[in-house]
């Protein structure tokens, strides 16, 4: 009897937490498809600082129009082609920094990029930039292996290289993306951050996402495509 007793009491308890479980894997899909469905506000802010203090402000106002904005570049893709913010007239893109031969962060940061490739594939209006932050070891053809290995969709998705003091000028002075607030850093120190960045059709920063997390990466989708209805 006793025996029994114990067999009901653990049937008991394990479909109690199967319920848990359950319940809990409901409102975690739930939450998922609210996040893709909508954007926190009416309008993204705008950054223009390294600590990425919002600055709320009305797209197409003359606030706007002064706000920062990323400045004029010359770097050369994956095919050997110019790429300059010409590239990204009238686009919406997604940047980071990373290097070809990068064993730690890049490979996780690069399997979101092409996912996020693959979410806007048909979209003309997105596209993406990642920057090497070795130059000096990325060049064009190693670039373009690393692109055929990664699914890198050509003129979808530029891989870039260039000069060093431009490249880390653009990462540090104009996307401000390393976390080491007030922290001096020249040349000679190492570029290496998870951030990605989206920037709109008047090359403004309109938010800062950790390209290693999930839940950061569905926000930046949801992003993107509120970002669109502002156009």
């Amino acid at each position: 009897m006793k025996k029994l007793l114990e067999k009901i009491k653990f049937r008991i308890i394990f479909v109690f937490i199967f319920l848990i479980n359950l319940s809990c894997s409901e409102n975690t899909k739930k939450e998922e498809i609210r996040a893709e469905e909508t954007s926190r506000v009416d309008y993204l802010p705008y950054y223009n600082e390294e600590s990425f203090t919002p600055n709320w402000i009305t797209p197409g106002t003359e606030k706007e129009k002064e706000f920062h904005k990323i400045e004029d570049f010359e770097l050369t893709n994956q095919l050997g082609e110019l790429v300059t913010q010409k590239t990204f007239d009238d686009k919406i893109y997604i940047t980071d920094f990373f290097f070809a031969s990068c064993p730690g962060i890049c490979p996780q940061m690069t399997g979101n990029m092409f996912k996020l490739q693959e979410e806007f594939k048909q979209d003309d209006e997105i596209l993406f930039l990642s920057h090497t932050v070795t130059p000096t070891k990325d060049s064009v053809p190693v670039l373009k292996k690393y692109a055929e290995r990664n699914g890198v969709i050509d003129n979808k998705w530029h891989l870039v290289t260039g000069d060093k003091l431009a490249i880390y000028n653009l990462g540090r002075k104009q996307y401000f993306v390393e976390n080491d607030l007030g922290e001096p850093k020249d040349i000679n120190d190492f570029l290496h951050t998870e951030n990605f960045l989206l920037i709109d059709k008047n090359r403004h920063i309109r938010g800062i996402y950790n390209g290693l997390n999930r839940a950061s990466m569905q926000q930046l989708i949801t992003d993107v495509k509120a970002l669109k209805k502002e156009n």
